[in-house]
């Protein structure tokens, strides 16, 4: 389980030769479905975009990115989605890297 400020994801690895995803966008957390669907959306691009090892992730949204009163989405609502998405696959990136330098025995 790896953790930001508005997101976590679980891993787990697959024996498939591609990683899949799944993205829970919670109405409680996002109240707006045009929020709920850019972060949807911004993950999948993401997710399309990282490298990583045969996994499946989930990645839940776990804060409150907006509320109803204030606008659904803006510019720097997607900055900050894509900034935290980004580190959270990098995490996944890396331990790609990682478990390939390691010998056979320890992986």
């Amino acid at each position: 389980m790896y953790r930001t400020a508005h997101f976590v994801l679980y891993t787990r690895q697959t024996d498939l030769p591609h990683a899949r995803l799944g993205v829970v966008a919670a109405k409680r957390l996002a109240p707006r479905a045009v929020t709920r669907n850019t972060i949807k959306r911004v993950t999948r691009e993401l997710f399309r975009q990282t490298a990583l090892p045969s996994i499946d992730c989930i990645v839940r949204l776990s804060q409150p990115v907006n509320t109803k009163k204030g606008p659904a989405t803006t510019a720097s609502l997607k900055v900050a989605l894509r900034e935290e998405l980004t580190r959270l696959f990098a995490s996944q990136s890396l331990q790609k890297n990682v478990l390939q330098h390691l010998p056979e025995g320890q992986k």
